[in-house]
């Protein structure tokens, strides 16, 4: 079934050659770091935490972030000293989640963890795309709002700009639009936040925020993500060269 998420949404963004390199034919040159281990590991003690498992958090953190490390390309050169910071890093932030939602939201359920999205985008004509996506988690708060909420591990946190960038913005944004049409409810009954877990902050480990998601931000971001679809439809695979200083792909057979 074609489909696209946001995570390729958002390199069609920063380069459509990349794009193409990444999704079309199927090229990856990254496979993971120390920095993507610790986000997943701590991704997972954030759900069995919601979802009131028998766990010791800080155990079960290390037992997964040990195993996402193991899963890391062979030659991939890990860095030891980073490895141990982040264990203790984790072990210190973990305490903070659940009373950090408690303050947040007041009283809550839980309505879903890693909910899946499998949407067909109805805004585009002659297609038959889906936007795919996994919702880190959705509460209910007494005043019967529903609440679409993503992690985001961090090393102190956000400043004012990249809490305000579209394209990240644009994340939640899809989430919404696509969670109201697959339950049928109206748009206006969610809100959506970013959870910041700071690897690195001296204090307030975690940080709730919410962002805007109205009508016409959300035009925007549907304008937006038709547009990047008719263009990959079409295979304009235009080189956005502003984008070579930080790619893997540069200087490289694959893109010369």
């Amino acid at each position: 079934m074609p489909h696209i998420s946001f995570s390729e949404l958002k390199n069609w963004s920063r380069c459509p050659y990349y794009h193409k390199l990444t999704y079309i034919d199927k090229i990856r040159l990254f496979q993971g770091n120390e920095f993507t281990a610790f986000g997943t590991a701590v991704h997972d003690v954030c759900e069995k935490l919601l979802l009131k498992e028998s766990i010791i958090p800080e155990d079960y953190f290390l037992q997964s972030f040990r195993k996402e490390l193991k899963r890391l390309p062979k030659d991939l050169d890990i860095k030891k000293k980073l490895a141990l910071d982040m264990k203790d890093q984790g072990e210190s932030l973990l305490p903070s989640i659940m009373p950090a939602l408690d303050e947040y939201f007041g009283e809550y359920e839980v309505v879903a963890t890693e909910e899946p999205i499998m949407v067909p985008i109805s805004e585009l004509e002659g297609t038959n795309y889906n936007f795919k996506g996994y919702i880190d988690l959705v509460l209910k708060t007494s005043d019967d709002k529903i609440h679409i909420i993503d992690w985001k591990t961090c090393s102190w946190g956000w400043d004012a700009r990249k809490k305000a960038d579209k394209m990240i913005v644009y994340q939640l944004v899809y989430y919404k639009h696509y969670y109201a049409q697959k339950h049928n409810i109206d748009p206006e009954s969610i809100d959506v936040h970013f959870g910041l877990l700071k690897r690195t902050a001296k204090k307030n480990h975690v940080e709730l925020f919410k962002t805007t998601s109205g009508k016409k931000r959300t035009e925007n971001a549907i304008k937006f993500l038709v547009h990047a679809l008719y263009n990959v439809n079409n295979k304009n695979y235009v080189k956005n060269r502003t984008a070579c200083g930080n790619c893997e792909f540069y200087k490289t057979k694959h893109c010369t």
